[in-house]
């Protein structure tokens, strides 16, 4: 006969209370024996009221769950192993009154990669505020290294979640802005699918051209690639190195939101002589970017707004942009064209000789126009050189460059993109040409696990507006009418959408204002987007 794992007693107080068997044939307790539901409420009464997310390791009695769902307004979640046990404990009593609450999620048995995903995907920052992880101490203990790991995957999701949040909360703005407003630019793209499909052709070899100060050394290289007919991806950051170099490139591609990347196209002549060259561009980017080139295309990152605009109004070419850098975008751009045989050029990811970028970018003529008396040149470029620590040397050796976290964050992405796209094809060739910067390392992944392809076109999901303004006048009107954000398990598909796309918005407003409640929050993110829709569609 199988052992049960749990057995069961009744509490003082009457209440249905498992004891774990242990191996040696004694029990352990699980809850108080005297009153299980008093001692779950005095432990949730510590728990602070900017806590919107509590995660509990381990279920037993269910009195933890139960009490912070009664005595906050916070998600609460279960994760609990042994679905043999979990199934004793829901026959043990009624769960009923956790089960059917809309604010509670029990996952048994899941996979480390499922409690990430999970976590990334239901916890937000700014309508959660707080996430706390709560471990039932005689259950976590029987099964230590287990749980211990799955405290990790918890950390590592919130820290994910947690960078994602720090750029929505500093971008979120400026995003919704611009794709608002992009949206009528859509309109005036001749062929914007088939623009798409053309950059889907298949070039033999393609060089990604960055802006690093080892550029200006491997100029001639890149001269010599063009020659030969080698497919030239720019980041815009590159641009006005490659022209005043007579390098014309086959496309350029520009994700920042700010308008500091209108600075990459002054100066070059790109407006008079060559607007001819295909301009990539998040539909996340400035406005103003549009008018640069005769042949501009939008591409979708993964916000939220983005995805709904590619399924419901426009198709749009889906581009990695989780790099945060436009190397990384370029990156994704040629894997997506099916280009197996790439070089990278001036991807330094570090300053090198106290130089920030190659000569031609736009930082000297940017810091001229600004300079005064007060303030010089020089001045101007220490200051942006410093503004970031400096990271010590990965392996303690002396250096000719310098890092910073941001930069190795970057370079360690690329490096993690790169080696990920040529173990899962095995003809992709991937490398960099030979510069000054922080070494590039990549190479195939040993334990070779399954990755998700999010480079793609978007399918149309229900395309019905014949036009920009149309679809902003409903995407409007749908905002207006969204239900209390209390009310989410009784979304429709559609209002589950609408809300997603006002999630970075969300985290810039509550950025703002740090004291607004989830509803108050949500009802100052609508009015927010309901005045700037307007505004534009006043235009």
């Amino acid at each position: 006969m199988n052992k049960t794992f749990y057995t069961f007693e009744k509490s003082r107080n009457g209440e249905t209370v498992p004891l774990i068997n242990l191996p040696d044939g004694k029990t352990q307790v699980v809850h108080s024996l005297i009153d299980p539901k008093r001692e779950a409420q005095r432990l949730i009464s510590t728990i602070t009221e900017e806590t919107g997310f509590i995660i509990f390791l381990g279920l037993g009695g269910g009195f933890y769950p139960e009490a912070a769902l009664e005595l906050t307004n916070a998600r609460v979640i279960v994760i609990d192993f042994n679905k043999n046990g979990i199934e004793e404990l829901l026959k043990s009593k009624d769960y009923s009154k956790l089960l059917e609450n809309s604010r509670f999620n029990l996952l048994v048995d899941p996979s480390f990669e499922e409690i990430k995903n999970f976590i990334i995907e239901q916890y937000k920052p700014a309508l959660h505020d707080g996430i706390k992880t709560i471990p039932l101490r005689t259950r976590v203990d029987y099964d230590k290294d287990l749980f211990e790991k799955t405290a990790e995957i918890i950390q590592e999701a919130i820290e994910i979640v947690s960078g994602d949040y720090s750029a929505q909360a500093f971008f979120g703005i400026r995003w919704f802005s611009n794709i608002i407003r992009n949206v009528k630019n859509i309109d005036l793209v001749k062929n914007q699918e088939k623009n798409s499909i053309l950059l889907s052709s298949s070039p033999e070899e393609a060089a990604i051209v960055a802006a690093g100060p080892s550029l200006d050394q491997q100029l001639p290289l890149l001269k010599k690639a063009k020659e030969k007919g080698v497919f030239i991806i720019c980041c815009d950051t590159a641009l006005g190195v490659l022209l005043h170099n007579g390098i014309e490139p086959d496309i350029i591609v520009s994700i920042d939101c700010q308008f500091i990347s209108y600075y990459h196209f002054i100066g070059c002549d790109f407006n008079n002589k060559q607007r001819g060259i295909p301009l990539l561009l998040d539909i996340a980017s400035p406005p103003l970017l549009f008018g640069l080139s005769q042949s501009p295309v939008f591409f979708s990152s993964a916000h939220p707004l983005a995805l709904y605009i590619s399924g419901n109004f426009k198709s749009l070419m889906r581009l990695d942009t989780s790099g945060a850098n436009v190397t990384y975008t370029c990156l994704s751009l040629a894997k997506l064209m099916g280009i197996n045989n790439i070089t990278l050029y001036g991807a330094d990811f570090s300053y090198v000789g106290s130089r920030s970028y190659a000569r031609g970018t736009y930082i000297n003529p940017y810091f001229s126009k600004k300079q005064n008396r007060l303030s010089p040149l020089e001045a101007q470029m220490s200051v942006f050189l410093y503004r970031s620590p400096f990271l010590l040397s990965e392996n303690g050796k002396n250096k000719n460059y310098y890092e910073t976290h941001s930069l190795r964050f970057y370079r360690k992405k690329l490096e993690e993109k790169a080696s990920i796209m040529i173990t899962m094809k095995q003809n992709t060739k991937i490398t960099c040409a030979p510069g000054q910067g922080a070494p590039i390392n990549i190479q195939r992944i040993i334990n070779n696990a399954r990755y998700t392809e999010i480079e793609k076109k978007e399918q149309i999901i229900n395309k019905k507006y014949s036009n920009g303004r149309d679809f902003l006048e409903q995407y409007k009107k749908d905002i207006a009418i969204m239900p209390a954000v209390q009310n989410q398990s009784s979304f429709t598909e559609k209002e589950k959408l609408i809300y997603t796309t006002l999630l970075p918005l969300a985290a810039a407003i509550k950025k703002r204002n740090i004291k607004l409640k989830q509803n108050e929050l949500m009802e100052e993110v609508k009015n927010f987007s309901i005045s700037k829709i307007e505004k534009i569609l006043n235009c």
